[in-house]
């Protein structure tokens, strides 16, 4: 039976727990109340550099553009299938009258769904592509009233710029052929294996507390790591984050390229320094497990393998800052498996060498001044 004592503290834990929770509801809406001006202010703040904000259909921000200023931020969410799909319809009407730019195509099914991709996605292109082809509309009849397509097609040119055009290329036989289609390469040479994930964002600690803001390759120590892309060395030598790594920064200074954790004691291709110019599939330097040290060509990362990221630079401002622009490449990096440069080993060196040298017509125009500038 209850005593009257019982019923006194059964009455004064169902006090209790009312007021507890009436204090997590204020907490809440506190909570509440923050977020939104949080929000509110990230609004003023797009606005007041002269951005627009694309919303979802439930509001919440998933872009913010600068017009008339320069982009802020992206995410690149295109899927490998995506990017085959308008590669191929980009080379299958090279030379047409109706040559049909892959990286518009992209952006027509970005800007219909915000930035967003599916199984989905694939068959859409392919049908923005044929009502192009068969004359029964153009790109600009097809984004008429899209008001993020210039957006969307300003960032992923920013990523995807410099990846597909003319070029010529040592073949097996030892001539010269000339091409159009993917000029740049994946990032681990052809013949070595790896392994990889999507592990984009994810949590890292040494130092401070930060997201994984690059991709990584998994593989064996020494292993040829490739040029993606054309371009100038901008940075070589020890990060206490990195180890020994490289930043190369693409001729129309949108894209920086940043290859870290490379080999102890032999991290890079002989004779590579800051200023080189490097073509697309040359051998840059060689897989190891450097950095998470202060102190330099230590050994701190655990596992194996080459970080590469790619940064995005709308303006000089964004280099180094807390405005940088990292974007996953996961979907990238399977990509480009399908352009996988062929190396051999230099004599009994640890160096190793392309087999087919390539002429990159962008590497031609910068030597010459006529690159556009950063």
């Amino acid at each position: 039976m209850r005593t009257w004592n019982d019923k006194k503290r059964g009455g004064s834990h169902k006090l209790w727990l009312a007021i507890k929770l009436e204090l997590l509801l204020i907490a809440a809406a506190g909570c509440i109340c923050i977020m939104r001006e949080i929000k509110s202010r990230l609004w003023e703040s797009a606005w007041e550099s002269g951005g627009q904000a694309w919303t979802s259909e439930d509001g919440e921000a998933i872009e913010v553009t600068a017009d008339g200023g320069y982009i802020k931020w992206v995410e690149f969410h295109v899927t490998c299938e995506a990017l085959k799909a308008a590669y191929e319809q980009d080379v299958d009407t090279y030379k047409d009258e109706k040559h049909l730019n892959w990286i518009e195509l992209i952006a027509y099914v970005g800007a219909k769904h915000g930035g967003q991709f599916d199984k989905n996605s694939v068959r859409e292109i392919q049908k923005a592509a044929e009502a192009q082809r068969s004359g029964e509309s153009t790109m600009k009849e097809l984004t008429e009233g899209m008001e993020y397509y210039d957006y969307y097609l300003e960032a992923y040119t920013a990523v995807l710029g410099g990846m597909v055009g003319e070029f010529s290329i040592e073949t097996e036989d030892g001539s010269v052929a000339s091409f159009y289609g993917l000029k740049a390469f994946s990032p681990i040479a052809k013949g070595f294996d790896y392994s990889h994930y999507d592990d984009f964002g994810s949590s890292r600690s040494y130092g401070y507390a930060r997201p994984h803001l690059g991709h990584d390759m998994m593989g064996q120590i020494g292993t040829p790591v490739i040029c993606v892309e054309s371009g100038y060395v901008e940075a070589l030598g020890w990060n206490q984050y990195g180890g020994w790594r490289i930043g190369i920064r693409s001729f129309d200074g949108k894209r920086y390229y940043y290859y870290a954790h490379l080999r102890q004691n032999y991290p890079y291709a002989e004779g590579l320094a800051e200023g080189s110019i490097v073509t697309a599939g040359d051998v840059i330097g060689y897989m190891g497990h450097t950095g998470y040290s202060v102190k330099e060509n230590v050994n701190n990362i655990e596992v194996v393998h080459l970080h590469w990221g790619l940064q995005l630079i709308f303006d000089e401002s964004q280099k180094e800052s807390d405005n940088e622009i990292w974007i996953d490449c996961y979907e990238l990096t399977k990509f480009l498996y399908q352009n996988r440069s062929a190396v051999a080993k230099v004599g009994d060196s640890r160096e190793w060498k392309r087999v087919y040298e390539m002429k990159d017509p962008a590497v031609e125009a910068y030597q010459s001044g006529k690159a556009p500038a950063p």
